[in-house]
């Protein structure tokens, strides 16, 4: 059996702190696109975050299948937080 890996929000660039042209207040969940099960590949879009003025795709680092979900739709995040969990193949 595979372990679980989990799959981060990844690093704000580091401009969303000093200019906030793309970034204002809490960064949100925006949507969901993944569910406990689903066979995924790399690069697929998993979530979008909504920063107050863009939506960021975040994409998928490594093939397998989801094995747990740990964020909902307008939930606040911030850079390091575990999304999901995945069963790599």
């Amino acid at each position: 059996m595979l372990s679980a890996v989990g799959i981060r929000v990844p690093k704000y660039p580091e401009c969303w702190s000093s200019c906030g042209n793309c970034a204002n207040g809490d960064i949100i969940v925006q949507s969901v696109l993944i569910a406990v099960g689903d066979r995924v590949a790399r690069d697929d879009t998993l979530i979008v975050l909504e920063t107050g003025k863009v939506a960021l795709d975040i994409p998928c680092p490594y093939e397998g299948v989801i094995t747990e979900v740990r964020v909902g739709e307008y939930q606040p995040v911030n850079e390091g937080d575990v999304i999901a969990l995945i069963e790599c193949s």
